[in-house]
C-alpha cells in the first residue's frame, strides 16, 4: 500500500475520531446543562412551594391573632397576604405546568383546592368575628376539623415535594450518568486519537520511512560516488519509497549497462588505436621483413585470445608461403597450395565454425579436433583485384569465443585490408624502384642503380678486406649502327649486347647501362688477373655475336674494355675514374681490346680525367 493511501486512511480516520470525541463532548456537555436545568428546575418548584406553604400558614396566623388581639393590623396583613397568595397559586401552577409530571400537577391542584377551603373558613371565621360571635369565629380558626385540613393541606404539599425531588432525582442522577458516560466516550476517543496519531508517526515514519531512507541514502552516496557495486535493498512495499527503491535499482542497472558500454568503448578505442599506429607503422615499412616485425608486434595485442600467420602468395611455385607468425599457432601448415584454402578460392573470409557451419579448409590438421572444429579465420590478402596472401587466425589453447572476440572480426577484417594495402604498396614501391633503377631498353641497371649498388660493394669489399674489379665497356662505332640502319637497328644492337653482358657475371644485377653505349660491370672478389681473364672471354663472346634486326644483318659488333681492381691498382673511391681512363685508353688503341688501369698511377688519373 502506497505512503500516500495509508496517511490518507489515518487522517481520515483521525479527522473521524476527531469528530467522534467532539460529538461525545458535546452530548457530555448537553447532558450536564439537562442535569443543571433538572437541578434549577427543582430549585425553583421547591422554592415556588415552599412559599405557597408558608403563605397558607401566615394566612392561618394572620387571621388567628386578629381573632386573638381583635387588632386591625392584623386582618390589613391577613387580607395584604390573600391578596399575594392569588399572585403565588399562579406562579406555582405556571411552574408546575412547566415541568411537573401529569400526577404532580393533580397533586398540587388538591392541594390548592383545600387550601381554598381553609381560605373560605378563615374569611367566615374573621366575618363572624367581626360581627360579634367570637366563639363561632373561634370555633372555625382553632377547630380540630380546620387542623385536620390544615395538615392534609401540609400533607399534600410535602407528597407533591417529595414526588418531585424524586423524579429531580431520578433525572439528575440520569442525566449524571449519560454525562459520565459521553466524557468517557470523549476521553477514549481523544485517547484513541493520540495513539492512531502516535502509530501512523512510528509506522510511516519510522517503519515504512525512515528506515528504508536511511538505507537507501547510503546506496545513493554511493551510487553517486560512482560505485555501481553495492546492492540496493530489498523493498517489497508498494509506496513511494518502494517506488524509490525500484527508481534506484534502475539506475544502478543503467549505470552497470554505462559502465559495460564504456568499457567496451574504451577497449574499442584501444582497438582502434592499435590498428591506426599499426596502419601508420605499416605505411612506413620499406620491405616486407619491416612489415611482418610490425605485424608480430601488433597483432598479439589486437587479438589476444588468438594466434595466427601471414602467408604471402608465390606465384613463381604456385605456393602460400609463411612470412612470420604469432603466439604459435598449431593448427595451419606453414606452406601449402593456393587450392587448399577456401578463403583463396572464393576471395572471401572463410570460418568453418562459430555462428555458420561451413567446411574447414585443407590446410588445416583437424585430426587433433575430429568432433570439435577449432574456430579458426582465413581472410584473404588482395590488391588491385590481385590475391597477395592470406592472414589467419586460430583460437589459443584453453581460450573460448565469446562476444567480445566476435566483435574483434570487423577488428580483423580492418587489419587484414590493411597489410594487403601495406603489402601492395611495398610491391608497387619496389616495382616503382625497379623502373626508377633499370633501363628500359636492355633491361640492366642503370646508372641510379649502380650509384647505390657500388657504395655497398665498395664498402663491403673494404670491409672484408676483399678486391672488386670494374669493367667499364663502350661498343666501337656505335653510332655507325644507328647512321648506317637507323636508331632502332643501334637500339637492338644494345639489347643484344646488354643480353650477353647480362649473364657475364654471377649476379645478374652486378651489370649496369652507364649511359649511351657504354656498359658497366661489378665483380666482387676478383682480382686483377681473373677480371682481365673474364674481360677476354666478354669481348670475344661480343665479337661473335651476329645481330639481324629486321631480317638484315647488322655486321660484327665489337667493344674496347677498360678494367681497374681496387686495391691493386687504385683505391675504392677510385674504382669508377681508374675503369674510364683504362677504356679511354683502350679506344685511343685501336678499340676491340682490354686495358688494365696503371697500379697507384693516380696524378695521371687526374690528369687524363
Amino acid at each position: 500500500m502506497k505512503l500516500a493511501t495509508i496517511t490518507n486512511w489515518a487522517y481520515g480516520t483521525t479527522v473521524a475520531l476527531t469528530l467522534l470525541s467532539g460529538t461525545t463532548m458535546l452530548l457530555a456537555s448537553h447532558a450536564q446543562e439537562v442535569e443543571e436545568q433538572a437541578v434549577e428546575q427543582r430549585y425553583l418548584l421547591t422554592k415556588a412551594t415552599s412559599r405557597l406553604g408558608n403563605d397558607i400558614f401566615e394566612l392561618t396566623e394572620h387571621a388567628r391573632q386578629y381573632l386573638d388581639t381583635g387588632q386591625a393590623n392584623y386582618k390589613i396583613a391577613y387580607q395584604h397576604d390573600f391578596e399575594d397568595l392569588e399572585a403565588v397559586e399562579k406562579r406555582a401552577e405556571a411552574v408546575a405546568t412547566a415541568g411537573a409530571s401529569r400526577n404532580e400537577v393533580a397533586m398540587l391542584q388538591d392541594a390548592m383546592n383545600w387550601a381554598d377551603t381553609l381560605h373560605d373558613e378563615q374569611a367566615a371565621a374573621i366575618t363572624a368575628f367581626d360581627s360579634g360571635n367570637e366563639q363561632q369565629a373561634r370555633q372555625l380558626l382553632f377547630g380540630a376539623e380546620y387542623e385536620r385540613e390544615l395538615d392534609r393541606v401540609e400533607n399534600l404539599l410535602g407528597r407533591f415535594q417529595d414526588r418531585l425531588d424524586q423524579r429531580i432525582d431520578s433525572q439528575i442522577e440520569d442525566a449524571t450518568q449519560i454525562s459520565d458516560i459521553w466524557k468517557t466516550m470523549s476521553e477514549i476517543t481523544l485517547v484513541l486519537t493520540a495513539l492512531m496519531f502516535l502509530c501512523v508517526l512510528y509506522f510511516v515514519f519510522k517503519r515504512r520511512v525512515l528506515s528504508p531512507v536511511v538505507k537507501l541514502s547510503d546506496v545513493v552516496n554511493r551510487l553517486a560516488a560512482q560505485d555501481f557495486a553495492v546492492q540496493p535493498p530489498e523493498i517489497d512495499q508498494i509506496d513511494e519509497i518502494g517506488d524509490m527503491a525500484q527508481a534506484i535499482r534502475i539506475f544502478r542497472e543503467n549505470g552497470l549497462e554505462r559502465q559495460r558500454l564504456e568499457a567496451e568503448r574504451n577497449a574499442d578505442s584501444q582497438t582502434r588505436n592499435l590498428i591506426s599506429r599499426m596502419t601508420q607503422r605499416m605505411q612506413g615499412c620499406d620491405s616486407l621483413s619491416d612489415l611482418t616485425e610490425v605485424v608480430q608486434r601488433f597483432l598479439p595485442e589486437i587479438a589476444p585470445n588468438r594466434a595466427g600467420r601471414l602467408y604471402i602468395l608465390d606465384q613463381t611455385r604456385n605456393a602460400v608461403t609463411e612470412v612470420c607468425n604469432w603466439s604459435s599457432p598449431t593448427m595451419s601448415q606453414p606452406e601449402f597450395a593456393p587450392a587448399s584454402c577456401w578463403a583463396l578460392r572464393r576471395a572471401m573470409p572463410h570460418r568453418p565454425s562459430g555462428t555458420h557451419i561451413d567446411v574447414p579448409c585443407p590446410h588445416l590438421d583437424i585430426a587433433s579436433h575430429p568432433e570439435d572444429i577449432p574456430d579458426t579465420i582465413c581472410m584473404p590478402l588482395s590488391s588491385q583485384r590481385e590475391m597477395i596472401g592470406l592472414l589467419y587466425f586460430e583460437p589459443l589453447e584453453g581460450e573460448e569465443d565469446n562476444a567480445a572476440n566476435a566483435r574483434h572480426d570487423v577488428y580483423l577484417r580492418m587489419v587484414a585490408e590493411n597489410i594487403a594495402l601495406a603489402i601492395g604498396n611495398l610491391r608497387l614501391r619496389e616495382k616503382l624502384r625497379e623502373m626508377a633503377m633499370m633501363d628500359p631498353l636492355t633491361g640492366l641497371a642503370n646508372r641510379r642503380r649502380l650509384d647505390a649498388v657500388l657504395e655497398v660493394e665498395l664498402a663491403r669489399a673494404a670491409r672484408l678486406d676483399e678486391p672488386i674489379s670494374c669493367l667499364m665497356t663502350d661498343i666501337d662505332h656505335f653510332k655507325h649502327f644507328n647512321d648506317t640502319f637507323g636508331h632502332e637497328a643501334g637500339d637492338h644492337v644494345l639489347q643484344e649486347v646488354g643480353k650477353l653482358l647480362q649473364h657475364a657475371t654471377r649476379d645478374p644485377e652486378m651489370a649496369f647501362r652507364y649511359g649511351g653505349e657504354e656498359f658497366l660491370l661489378l665483380l666482387p672478389g676478383f682480382d686483377s688477373a681473373m677480371a682481365l681473364e673474364r674481360a677476354e672471354e666478354i669481348r670475344r663472346k661480343v665479337s661473335e655475336l651476329h645481330v639481324i634486326h629486321s631480317g638484315q644483318e647488322l655486321g660484327s659488333v665489337t667493344i674496347s674494355i677498360g678494367l681497374a681492381t681496387a686495391p691493386e691498382q687504385c683505391g675504392f673511391n677510385l674504382i669508377l675514374r681508374s675503369a674510364d681512363n683504362a677504356l679511354m685508353d683502350a679506344k685511343n688503341n685501336g678499340r676491340d681490346r682490354v686495358e688494365v688501369a696503371l697500379p697507384y698511377d693516380q696524378r695521371n688519373i687526374g690528369q687524363r680525367a
